[in-house]
């Protein structure tokens, strides 16, 4: 029997993949204009040409142009020949797709299952490099930032930012109006020469954590006190943020579900 025609014979149905990927060279996640890099893109083509047909992506988060991810997750629905299984799937997609992006898993799941709005959690991590003089290799993966921060103060602030809060000033909703979320912990930590700042929350606004560390960072450097960090905060308007952190320090750590 062909490949083709256990294709033609398999029945339709939907995974769940966990993604990991650089962002360097993509306009973010989502799906752009023709000719335009993006994950989504690169995802559905890897999976068209395993399906001989196309395939729509789904996912959780639509990370910005140069954002990185070691915890994406994505939906999709295709037929697969059950004698192959779920094993051969991952290993023929990971075959398909350029060095910068992997599958890290390939889970069947029900039908209807939709990355975004099932997700109950989502973890980010931002990186800044704390190092006197520039690392190279690090140029793309974290902010560089020579002058000293104050942690301690920094976490102060970051504080703040539990809880249900209206989080305007650091972010527009990707869909609806809203622009109430929930934070549910938000701490930096240092770790060798970075400051990294972990956050986790039910759902981000576009932008949200960016410019939470931009503001965090003028906090830090003393550009800011935490008056100046909680007026903005209550203030619920865009223009009372700091400037956004570089996209490249960003990381989507991780989505979580009920099951």
């Amino acid at each position: 029997m062909t490949f083709e025609s256990m294709v033609a014979d398999a029945t339709a149905r939907t995974y769940r993949a966990t993604v990991e990927y650089d962002g360097t060279a993509y306009f973010g996640f989502q799906r752009q204009r023709r000719g335009v890099p993006s994950i989504q893109s690169e995802l559905e083509q890897a999976l068209s040409r395993l399906a001989n047909g196309p395939i729509r992506v789904l996912g959780a988060g639509r990370t910005d142009t140069g954002v990185h991810a070691l915890g994406q997750v994505i939906a999709f629905t295709i037929e697969w020949p059950e004698q192959h299984g779920t094993a051969a799937l991952h290993r023929a997609l990971n075959a398909n797709l350029p060095p910068d992006i992997a599958v890290a898993d390939v889970v069947e799941v029900a039908p209807g299952f939709h990355p975004r709005f099932d997700a109950r959690r989502r973890s980010y991590e931002y990186r800044i490099l704390t190092a006197p003089v520039r690392r190279p290799l690090w140029r793309r993966r974290a902010w560089h930032v020579t002058g000293p921060l104050d942690v301690g103060q920094m976490n102060v602030a970051a504080a703040l930012l539990v809880g249900v809060n209206d989080f305007a000033t650091f972010g527009r909703p990707t869909t609806g109006e809203s622009t109430i979320r929930e934070v549910f912990a938000a701490t930096w930590r240092p770790e060798d020469e970075f400051l990294i700042f972990d956050v986790c929350a039910n759902a981000f606004l576009n932008r949200m954590v960016r410019s939470i560390v931009g503001s965090l960072k003028m906090v830090g450097s003393g550009q800011w006190t935490l008056d100046d960090f909680s007026a903005a905060l209550a203030a619920r308007e865009r223009n009372r943020s700091a400037m956004a952190a570089p996209a490249h320090g960003l990381y989507l750590v991780s989505v979580e579900y009920d099951n």
